[in-house]
């Protein structure tokens, strides 16, 4: 059990003041429905004699401090505040800066993770509870002489896109480098802001206060080999996938171990929707720069009815799932554009609440640069998530080496044995 004790709390802001004309940002249309929550990422650097025999761990602090002062200065939107979920204040009020000593070796906290205990190498509950600050950070310096940073983003500012967008430009000015990739805030006017009074929705919706318990589940290259070739299997119906993807072939897998999970639970069943997060930026015409910092996604959704009595298990998913996300094209972007996206944004609401339907949400992260934040000693070792604040969440990340995944299941804690089983 790691034992981490807090030595330092503070605010960093801006090292330069952000202009006059800058000062009101408005949220986009996605901004404004994101959930308010935080997006977390936890990067793990382990000891090195060549980098850390000769920096001291104040060092490290002062440049880490320093060139995130730097960065917000570009970043300027991170140190401001959300004011009626309608724009930011960008007044450099600060981000949350917290220094931790862990009284733990590296190696043993990632050799095998408690899901229970990352959340301690994290300035803030990622569920958003109380929150202060848009951007919380925490450096975490461990006995054995490893780092781990831990980072918390809005996710009613950024997805997962500008978070590492973010961490890569801030770890680029902390090892030195002069060209730093400049972040296009103006999505709002790509996608802009609505009064959201008179919908049924709310940016709260889906986050729960059940217990939520995280397992993840690792395919290395062979297994994912393995799982592609019965993913592009033809089923009894004669539909077929070609060439199926990582994530298509990870997620059509556990898509099926969820209904199995579900069916076993109830006696009436129902529809099964699997719910892709989807990335707009290359969707749209033309396609947006991964610099457009924001909330830049949206969800596909593919359906299967089953019937409780079905015997041949679960129907060939991969089709569906591919063609619900073929769907999100510059068709459906104009309809998010004009508003009349919240309609249909209201509308789904107003079916799943009638409880007949059982979620499964993907959220893939495999194709982030994680694995190449470099703060100026090496890449980090391993990255990952936290547990989140959603039943039946899936986050998908690459392994370290590069050609694996790691699945990060959000799961009621009663449901979790049966689909570990």
């Amino acid at each position: 059990m790691a034992n981490v004790e807090i030595l330092t709390k503070e605010m960093i802001r801006p090292s330069s003041p952000t202009p006059e004309h800058l000062r009101n940002l408005k949220l986009s249309l996605l901004d404004q429905v994101a959930p308010p929550v935080y997006v977390p990422l936890i990067f793990f650097y382990p000891f090195d004699e060549l980098c850390f025999d000769t920096i001291s761990h104040a060092h490290i602090s002062q440049l880490l401090k320093q060139s995130l002062s730097d960065t917000l200065t570009t970043f300027y939107p991170l140190a401001g505040q959300i004011q009626e979920n309608s724009f930011i204040d960008c007044n450099d009020s600060g981000v949350e800066l917290v220094e931790a000593q862990v009284h733990a070796r590296l190696s043993d906290v990632i050799r095998e993770p408690n899901m229970a205990e990352l959340n301690k190498f994290l300035a803030v509950n990622p569920t958003g509870v109380g929150i202060a600050t848009l951007l919380a950070v925490q450096i975490n310096f461990f006995d054995c002489g490893g780092i781990a940073i831990g980072v918390c983003l809005s996710h009613k500012i950024a997805d997962g896109t500008s978070l590492v967008a973010f961490i890569n430009a801030w770890a680029a000015t902390c090892r030195g480098e002069v060209k730093i990739c400049q972040p296009y805030f103006d999505l709002a006017h790509l996608f802009p802001p609505r009064d959201l009074s008179g919908f049924s929705f709310t940016p709260n919706d889906g986050i729960t206060k059940e217990k939520i318990m995280t397992k993840r589940f690792i395919f290395d290259k062979e297994k994912l080999d393995m799982l592609k070739k019965v993913a592009a299997a033809a089923s009894g119906d004669g539909s077929q996938v070609k060439n199926p993807t990582r994530v298509e072939a990870v997620s059509d897998f556990i898509w099926k171990k969820f209904m199995e999970v579900a069916k076993n639970k109830m006696d009436v069943k129902k529809m099964y929707v699997a719910v892709h997060a989807v990335n707009l930026r290359p969707r749209t015409s033309p396609p947006l720069s991964e610099q457009a910092f924001g909330n830049c996604w949206r969800p596909s959704f593919a359906f299967i009815s089953t019937s409780g009595d079905e015997k041949n298990g679960c129907p060939n998913v991969l089709p569906v799932l591919r063609s619900s996300i073929s769907k999100i094209n510059s068709d459906y972007i104009k309809q998010v554009q004009n508003g009349e996206y919240l309609n249909h944004l209201s509308k789904s609401k107003d079916m799943f609440m009638k409880g007949d339907i059982e979620l499964c949400n993907f959220s893939s992260w495999s194709r982030f640069p994680v694995y190449e934040v470099d703060y100026g000693w090496g890449r980090p070792c391993w990255v990952c998530p936290t547990t989140l604040p959603f039943k039946n969440v899936v986050i998908l990340m690459s392994t370290p080496c590069g050609d694996g995944i790691e699945a990060w299941v959000n799961m009621l804690e009663e449901d979790i044995s049966a689909f570990r089983s």
